[in-house]
């Protein structure tokens, strides 16, 4: 029984995964770090308040906080858009460096006779008819 916990535990998915969590985790504090200490300042001198929380709608007798709502949005919008520009943008730049995409396998071959390039399945050569 503890055999097979250890092999599950020491698999590698199970690894990764932690190894995500634990990222992740320091991974959105520098996110909403980012997002309350200098976007939302940001976004709160261009349009007043640093988020819509103050917007509060009245029905009947209750309250419709859609101005949370709306805070919730941009925050999403604004830590997808550091999550893309900071780290999967540079992510795929570094991964097209590093790994150059396959060449591509020859689609003809030299002509014996007259070293003219033909398709591969051609069984005669275009240029000078001879038999490949």
């Amino acid at each position: 029984m503890l055999k097979g916990f250890r092999d599950f535990i020491l698999r590698g998915n199970v690894m990764d995964l932690a190894v995500a969590v634990i990222i992740g985790a320091a991974f959105t504090a520098i996110v909403t770090a980012l997002t309350t200490n200098i976007i939302n300042p940001l976004l709160g001198a261009v349009v007043g308040k640093p988020n819509f929380d103050y917007l509060v709608g009245h029905l009947h007798g209750g309250e419709i906080k859609y101005g949370t709502f709306l805070t919730a949005v941009i925050n999403f919008l604004l830590i997808a858009g550091v999550v893309y520009f900071f780290l999967v943008l540079p992510t795929q730049f570094l991964l097209k460096k590093f790994n150059p995409p396959a060449a591509a396998p020859p689609s003809t071959k030299a002509c014996p006779q007259c070293l003219g390039d033909i398709p591969l399945a051609a069984t005669r050569c275009k240029f000078c008819t001879q038999p490949v």
